[in-house]
């Protein structure tokens, strides 16, 4: 049986989360004093469908050693927030908060970077003459009469 959630609650819980998302980025900006908290920032925060649970994405400046000992020091400072979210909105039952780290930033820029090379390279991609057959070695496409490298294995061949 598939149960349909009332448009109410769905909105509630959108509102609820952008407003936990505020509050806890309020709390780590200024409020916790552990040392092992670097510079963090909230990017977003998925509450579960019973509302009792969150998962709060951040995003941590820093390597990969300090997002871990970021990280250890939100783990540590979880009950603190709880119980600062339920002072300032009002809650009876604060969410269970569990921080995970949001990597999609690097991701992304990596995404743009793997793109931008095959722009580079498809741009310099000069088609073979026609009289010319795919030099051993090499894949190569026909696009209309003419034959094209295959840039994929350009590098393989160098």
């Amino acid at each position: 049986m598939i149960l349909v959630e009332r448009r109410g609650q769905k909105y509630r819980r959108e509102r609820l989360g952008e407003a936990l998302r505020e509050e806890i980025e309020t709390i780590l900006e200024g409020e916790l004093s552990d040392p092992r908290i670097g510079l963090v920032n909230v990017s977003e925060v998925h509450l579960a469908d019973d509302s009792k649970s969150a998962k709060v994405l951040v995003v941590v400046q820093g390597d990969d050693e300090q997002a871990a000992e970021t990280m250890e020091g939100l783990k540590a400072a979880t009950g603190y927030v709880r119980r600062e979210l339920t002072e300032r909105l009002h809650l009876r039952r604060p969410p269970e908060l569990l921080f995970i780290l949001d990597r999609s930033h690097q991701y992304e820029s990596r995404i743009d970077e793997l793109l931008g090379r095959t722009k580079k390279r498809a741009s310099t991609a000069q088609p073979l003459p026609a009289d010319v057959a795919c030099p051993p070695g090499r894949r190569c496409h026909r696009i209309g009469s003419r034959l094209w490298p295959d840039p994929a294995n350009a590098r393989e061949t160098g």
